[in-house]
Formats: structure tokens, sequence, C-alpha cells
């Protein structure tokens, strides 16, 4: 059992994530569970969180995303643009750039050395680019979200996806496929969609080595390959994309105690 202990929760739109730390920033306790504000799910993530840590309770709590004004129990309210920058700058001390794409929304963060942000810029007004236009385009090919990876990895390029607004984009799929596109085609284009939006997004901020990638599209291995193709850059993409914003909170958590 840690001497001290310190927890980062990020409660987003669709799911919830804890991370327990020690003094020394070592993972104690993690947990994401795919339910989010106004549900169960930041409660059931803290519990298994603390259950795999082997405590009841924690010293300072720091809550961020997109449900964080409505944890109460918190300590502090820390935006998740923060939290990604400082929870990536600790796991990658030459990140320069962090692109964080969501269920929701999208951010490319400029990391200065201290770990704190630079600029940033975010797209939270269009579904485009984001995990939900994955949702979208995995419903249209009739295929689980989970395989549009796979699928990518087998298409050829050539079918491209203009649309900026993900009605339209589905209207846009739906045609290339009347017009004899295989999945394959459509789900590699989708990807390649979602990579030059991210990489519009950058060139607004500019982008810098080493860029490390965030969030739950993250797991994606075609959209992170795409990300690198159009970018030019080499994308990192650490063990737990997903929890990073929940690390980042839980430091600043460890913060709070000195």
């Amino acid at each position: 059992m840690p001497e001290r202990a310190y927890m980062g929760i990020d409660i987003g739109s669709s799911s919830s994530k804890a991370v327990i730390i020690d003094r020394d920033a070592a993972i104690r306790g993690e947990h994401i569970i795919n339910l989010g504000t106004g549900s169960r799910g930041p409660a059931d993530a803290i519990a298994k969180a603390f259950e795999q840590a082997g405590i009841t309770k924690v010293d300072r709590t720091v809550a961020t995303g997109y449900g964080r004004i409505l944890f109460k129990e918190a300590d502090k309210q820390i935006t998740e643009i923060s939290c990604h920058a400082r929870g990536v700058k600790q796991l990658v001390p030459t990140a320069e750039t962090v692109v964080d794409i969501g269920g929701q929304d999208a951010k490319v963060i400029r990391v200065k050395p201290d770990g704190r942000v630079e600029n940033f810029v975010m797209n939270d007004k269009c579904a485009a680019g984001t995990g939900r236009f994955l949702e979208v385009m995995s419903r249209v090919l009739g295929v689980g979200i989970d395989q549009l990876s796979e699928l990518a990895d087998k298409g050829k390029p050539g079918v491209n996806i203009s649309s900026t607004c993900t009605v339209f984009a589905e209207s846009e799929v739906i045609s290339q496929l009347s017009s004899g596109s295989s999945i394959e085609d459509v789900a590699l284009g989708a990807h390649r969609s979602i990579a030059e939006r991210i990489v519009g997004l950058a060139g607004r901020v500019g982008i810098e080595d080493d860029v490390v990638m965030t969030g739950g599209v993250a797991l994606n291995d075609s959209v992170v390959q795409a990300v690198e193709d159009v970018s030019g850059h080499k994308i990192t993409r650490l063990k737990d994309p997903q929890g990073m914003g929940a690390f980042g909170a839980a430091l600043y958590a460890r913060d709070l105690d000195n």
C-alpha cells in the first residue's frame, strides 16, 4: 500500500477513467469504463481503481474532462488539455505535440518543456475527425468499430471522403459503396479523412516532434498510420492512450500535496 496516494478522474461524455498514483508517480490502480458523465461510470471506475490499488481512500483528487465540474468530491478541477499535456510529458519528456482524439472532439496541443500548455486548437463543433465519425462509418459499413482498422489495412487508396460534416460524409460513403467501391477501400478512405482533418487542425498551432497521440481513437492502428502518412511525423502511442488525461490529473493531485 502506498504511503500517500493521489487520484485523477477523467469524466468524459461517453467514458470515465480513474488513475491512482503514489508519490513517485507510479500507477497503483487504474480503470476505464464506457459510461460517462451523468451515469454510474465515474463511481464504478473509482471503485475498481481503489480495488486494484488495495486502498479505500486517497489524499488528493483532481477531476478533468467534460464532466469534471459535476464531480464535487475533487479537490480541484483542471481542463483535460492541461492534463493530457502533463501526463504525456511525464512519460515522454521529449514530447512537443499531443494529438488527442476522443469520442466527441479532437485537440492538438503544443507542450512546453515544463509540461505546461504552450498553445492548442480544438474541434468540438463537428464530429468529423473524432471517434463519433468512426462509429458512424462502422454502422454504414455494417461492421463493428473494432473491425475498422483491420478492414482499412486491406484497402487500396483512391476513395476520398471530402465532406467536413459527418452527416454528409455518411451520404458520401453510401454513394461510394453504390458506385462499387469495396468496404475495405471505403474504410481506408474514412481513416485518411480523419487524418487530414487532424493534420489540418495541427497546422493552426504547428506540429513538432516528438508527437504523441492520446484518446480512444489512438487504439485504432489505421488512424495512427494515416496521421503519420499525412503529417510526415512519426507518432508515439502510449500503452494506455485513453487514461492519459486521468494520469495527468493524478500528477496535478500530487502537486497539491507539496
